[in-house]
């Protein structure tokens, strides 16, 4: 677990450390957006792995839900996950006081991913009214804005902020104007935000996420959480390059990637399963 404070990191290189996922183990990661989807999943895993988890999601009784979910994640033991390493604070991910004192309650904070965001801003660009543009960007660009804010000020020298883009950033589709913007603003934001927080040895990466398999894409295709759901998920899946589309796990693992390695910084990692190429 690094040690560095973040006042020090501007006269000392960026640590080095294993760049696989195994250096996780022991840290703190702070999932904002982590009661459903690609957070749960990413909680999941790093609890797995032997990180401590902080959970912050709005919906309190979901929030619960999937704290429990995380603490299953993996055989409690002594070498393995800590069941008590799970913590669920509700908190509005674009609020940044709320968000403060959630990172005051997590206490010592090496990373943080943010996945939270929302389909607002949706409908062609000659229709949608100037809230609804407004909501598509305080959802996803304060949003993140907010979440380095907080959280610049508490991570240790090679800590990080993973942030969330989409594919369709790279192949727009008529009716989302409002959302590829959003989503460009943040892939903007990474890289300024790489190199104005470069000399406090801290990291900003993003995953721009294709389709996954998660409760906010099923809602968007109208598919449910049950076998109808299933099958209308795999029929379309079936159309993309690799033929299904990817899990929330196999989503969350490129966040960890950026965790991990502390010589990655101002990137945007792709991850659809090979959509943007055809």
């Amino acid at each position: 677990m690094p040690t560095t404070a973040p006042g020090a990191a501007a006269v000392m290189p960026a640590p080095v450390r294993s760049p696989l996922p195994q250096s996780l183990v022991g840290g703190t990661v702070a999932v904002i957006g982590g009661s459903s989807g690609i957070g749960l999943a990413a909680g999941m895993l790093l609890h797995s792995l032997g990180a401590r988890v902080v959970l912050i999601a709005r919906d309190p009784g979901r929030l619960a839900a999937a704290v429990d979910r995380v603490r299953a994640a993996g055989e409690p033991g002594a070498t393995g996950p800590d069941p008590a390493a799970v913590l669920g604070v509700s908190a509005d991910g674009g609020a940044e006081v709320a968000l403060n004192a959630a990172f005051d309650q997590a206490g010592a904070l090496d990373h943080v991913l943010v996945t939270a965001g929302s389909l607002g801003g949706l409908g062609p660009a000659t229709e949608v009214s100037r809230d609804q543009v407004r909501s598509a960007f305080d959802g996803r660009v304060w949003g993140a804005l907010a979440a380095v804010r907080a959280a610049a000020s508490r991570l240790p020298a090679g800590g990080s902020v993973t942030l969330a883009s989409g594919g369709l950033v790279s192949r727009p589709v008529p009716g989302i104007a409002s959302l590829v913007a959003a989503g460009s603003a943040v892939e903007g934001l990474v890289k300024a935000l790489a190199v104005e927080l470069a000399p406090r040895r801290l990291r900003v990466n993003a995953v721009r996420f294709g389709v996954f398999d998660t409760p906010l894409a099923r809602g968007a295709m109208d598919a449910g959480a049950d076998e109808a759901g299933d099958r209308k998920m795999a029929a379309a899946g079936a159309l993309t390059p690799l033929g299904r589309y990817g899990t929330a796990e196999e989503a969350a693992s490129a966040a960890l990637f950026l965790m991990a390695n502390t010589y990655v910084t101002g990137e945007i990692l792709n991850i659809d399963g090979g959509a943007h190429l055809v």
